[in-house]
C-alpha cells in the first residue's frame, strides 16, 4: 500500500508529506467556503471572524504539521491561502489618493492581524514537538526513530530536505544561533518558544 491514514494523517513508505499536505489544503479550503456567509457578513465583527478562522480553519490546516518539511512551494502556497482568507474577512480599502476601493496589500495585511503566520504556526509547532522528544528517554519510539540511521542509497541530484534541516533552520530563526543550547533546560526552552509566540512577524512572507 503506498498512502494509509494514521489518526488522521496521510503516510506512505516514502516518507514524504506531500499527500497529506495537499490534503490539508483541501480540507481547510473547503472549511473556508462553508464560512464565506460569515465572513461575508457585515454585521459580525472583524474580530470574531478572525477569531472563527484561528479556532476552525487554522486548525484543519496546521493538524499533525509539526512533522512536515516544507518546499518554497509549499510555503508560498500557504501564504496565498492564508491572504486570501483575511482578504475575505477585512475587505477592500479606500484609497483617497486615487479615490477608489482596492484589496490590502500583503505588508497591511499583517500589519492589521499582528497573529503569527500559518508558516511561523508551524516553525512553533516543529520546535515543540522537538523539545518534546529531547526530553524523552532514550529508548522511547519517537527519538529512536529520529536519530535512527537507516542507510538508505543517496540518490543523485538535490538531496530532499530533511525535518531535521528545517528544525535547525527553525531553532535559529526563533532563537538565534544558541538556540540548542536551550532544549535541554526546560525553562530556557520555554521562553524560546515563548519569544516566537509573542514575535509579530517572524518570516514576513512576500511570495
Amino acid at each position: 500500500m503506498e498512502n494509509f491514514k494514521y489518526l488522521g494523517v496521510i503516510l506512505n513508505e516514502d516518507n514524504n508529506n506531500q499527500t497529506d499536505f495537499q490534503k490539508r489544503i483541501k480540507k481547510a479550503n473547503k472549511t473556508y467556503f462553508m464560512l464565506q456567509k460569515y465572513f461575508k457578513n457585515k454585521n459580525i465583527s472583524n474580530k470574531l471572524k478572525l477569531r472563527l478562522k484561528n479556532t476552525t480553519i487554522n486548525k484543519t490546516l496546521t493538524y499533525a504539521s509539526e512533522t512536515w518539511t516544507l518546499t518554497r512551494r509549499d510555503r508560498k502556497q500557504l501564504n496565498i491561502f492564508e491572504r486570501k482568507v483575511y482578504r475575505r474577512i477585512l475587505g477592500p480599502v479606500y484609497d483617497n489618493e486615487k479615490e477608489n476601493w482596492r484589496i490590502l496589500t500583503n505588508k497591511e495585511i499583517y500589519a492589521i492581524v499582528k497573529k503569527p503566520t500559518t508558516i511561523e504556526t508551524i516553525r512553533l509547532k516543529r520546535l515543540c514537538w522537538f523539545g518534546h522528544i529531547q526530553g524523552m528517554g532514550e529508548n522511547r519510539i519517537p527519538k529512536r526513530v529520529l536519530y535512527m540511521n537507516l542507510g538508505a542509497t543517496i540518490l543523485r541530484g538535490r538531496p530532499r530536505k530533511r525535518w531535521q534541516d528545517e528544525v535547525r533552520e527553525d531553532g535559529r530563526i526563533v532563537g538565534g544561533e544558541g538556540w540548542q543550547e536551550k532544549v535541554h533546560n526546560r525553562e530556557e526552552w520555554k521562553k524560546l518558544l515563548q519569544t516566537g509566540r509573542n514575535h509579530r512577524i517572524l518570516h514576513m512572507p512576500m511570495e
